[in-house]
């Protein structure tokens, strides 16, 4: 549990320097129920959007639902702590939406027969700042693994089942080489 609240307590230190975040970094580490670490994600700020790679491990082999979460809280063991879906347009779930999808679905993550999953994906529209499109607002953002596979149209959350795995989108501390010291 103390491994939850240092990470959230990290967002919420990394929130006032979010112009800073593109040059420092922004990540999560992925986190199971039992609070171990299963995985990391990079976030890298693009013209379009932020661009998203995410590896973990330990995950039953297939597809399972990817989807960034509105509050940057992953309180185990079962993560309800991240709220809904991260949707600041108001949308219907699902990138197959014909009514558009929320900035937080993401194609799904194929996870191998040894238990390893990786996704590269852009996330359009995004940005590294606290605005209203922005990972670090003034609530933070999570990034969730599901259990199952999201169909992609079924409002509001395309049967993904489960939370399996989360984690706080942070931005990473500058080191005193950053800050020209």
């Amino acid at each position: 549990m103390n491994r939850i609240l240092l990470l959230v307590t990290a967002a919420a230190i990394a929130l006032p320097m979010a112009g800073a975040a593109s040059a420092a970094g922004v990540g999560a580490t992925m986190l199971r129920s039992d609070g171990s670490a299963a995985g990391q994600a990079q976030f890298t700020a693009k013209p379009d959007g932020v661009w998203l790679d995410l590896t973990v491990s330990g995950l039953a082999p297939g597809l399972h639902g990817l989807h960034l979460h509105a509050i940057g809280a992953c309180t185990t063991p079962d993560f309800a702590s991240a709220g809904a879906h991260w949707n600041p347009m108001s949308h219907k779930h699902g990138l197959q939406s014909p009514d558009g999808a929320h900035l937080g679905d993401l194609p799904n993550l194929d996870v191998a027969p040894d238990g390893t999953g990786h996704i590269a994906t852009l996330v359009a529209g995004a940005t590294l700042d606290g605005g209203m499109h922005g990972l670090l607002d003034a609530d933070g953002t999570a990034l969730v693994v599901h259990a199952s596979p999201d169909d992609n149209m079924t409002d509001p959350t395309g049967n993904s089942g489960g939370r399996q795995l989360c984690g706080v989108v942070i931005a990473a501390r500058p080191s005193p080489a950053d800050s020209g010291r």
